[in-house]
Parts: structure tokens; sequence; C-alpha cells
């Protein structure tokens, strides 16, 4: 297995995680404060990580371009916590992080639209069955 595709299982793992602790968590406290809660800590955490790691040294080599496309990618971030967190707050868990999940469709789109991915019909189809799926998942019965 490419580490790549073990990296990304691990991260929908911990995805899944934030979603139940999440939902737990945010009982009796407002949504933004958790989530500002939460965006600390992630901070402080991979702040350790980097300087664990010796990371810091290479902060010269972050170029202008990179730095206001990675400061864009951390606004986007924090404005899906926040949605995330508030949708959390009073949906069902299950609900949430499967509509959360369409962000997958979204990166379809903005790949193709940006990055001039090709489209396909196994990625359509996929786009379709996460759609699908998503919806499913939030159907009441």
């Amino acid at each position: 297995m490419e580490l790549w595709i073990l990296y990304s299982l691990l991260s929908a793992a911990f995805a899944g995680l934030v979603a139940i602790l999440g939902k737990i968590g945010l009982s009796g406290i407002d949504s933004t404060l958790a989530t500002s809660v939460r965006a600390i800590v992630m901070a402080l955490f991979l702040f350790f990580v980097s300087l664990s790691l010796g990371k810091f040294n290479l902060l010269h080599t972050i170029k202008n371009k990179t730095l206001l496309f990675i400061v864009l990618s951390g606004v986007a971030g924090a404005m899906s916590w926040l949605f995330y967190f508030f949708a959390l707050k009073t949906g069902i868990a299950s609900g949430v992080a499967a509509l959360d999940r369409l962000s997958v469709v979204f990166v379809l789109i903005f790949a193709i639209l940006f990055l001039g991915e090709r489209f396909s019909l196994y990625s359509a189809t996929g786009a379709l069955l996460i759609t699908i799926g998503a919806i499913l998942m939030v159907i009441k019965k």
C-alpha cells in the first residue's frame, strides 16, 4: 500500500473521531467558542510537532504566493470548522459528517475548474454515489 493511502485512511478515521468527540464536547457550550478552543489546541499541537521535528528552520523557504495560498487555505479550513460545529451542535453526528463529506464532490469540481484535473466517467460516478450516500444518511425514516 502506498503511504499516501495509509495517511488518507488515518485522516478519515481521525475526522470521524472529530464528529463523535465534538458532538459530546458541544454539550452545554457555544459552538463558536468550541471551534475557537479546538483551533487553539490544534495550533499548539501542530506547533509542538513542527518544533520537535525541527521544521521551523524551513520557514525561509515559504514564498509570498505560497504563503498567501496557505493563509487562504487556513481561512477556508476555519470556515469549514465553524460551520461544521454549527451543524454538529444541533444535527445528528452521522448526518453532519455525511454532508461534510460532500467536500469530496466540491474538491472534484474545484480541481477541474482551478487545477485542470480531468473529469471522467469514474469520477462522475464516484461523485454521484457520494452525493446519493450523503442524502441517504440524512433522510429521516
